[in-house]
């Protein structure tokens, strides 16, 4: 079964967590609030956002936790240049989302 925005995954830690726009609303906010680490990263040319997110966690399907943490929309592409924030760390991702 593929993975969607708007499914159950277990993809964080072995827990159910939702990709939805309730989940993501959490992620923004505690991105602002300082609650989840975040660092900086500039795209260059041709990058994508699955494409990020499997260098950094090692699964391009939680390409929507970068999108959600940058409050960028929901394309895979993005013009060069733009400024991600990329949690550090999946596990405080897991406590705002579960």
């Amino acid at each position: 079964m593929a993975i969607r925005r708007y499914t159950r995954t277990s993809l964080i830690f072995g827990s159910s967590q939702y990709a939805t726009p309730k989940g993501v609303l959490y992620i923004r906010k505690a991105v602002k609030s300082g609650k989840i680490s975040v660092s900086s990263y500039i795209t260059s040319e041709a990058e994508r956002l699955d494409t990020i997110a499997g260098k950094r966690y090692g699964n391009g399907k939680l390409w929507w936790i970068i999108a959600a943490a940058s409050d960028i929309g929901w394309a895979l592409q993005v013009p060069p240049g733009t400024r991600l924030l990329i949690p550090n760390n999946l596990g405080q991702v897991a406590k705002i989302v579960g």
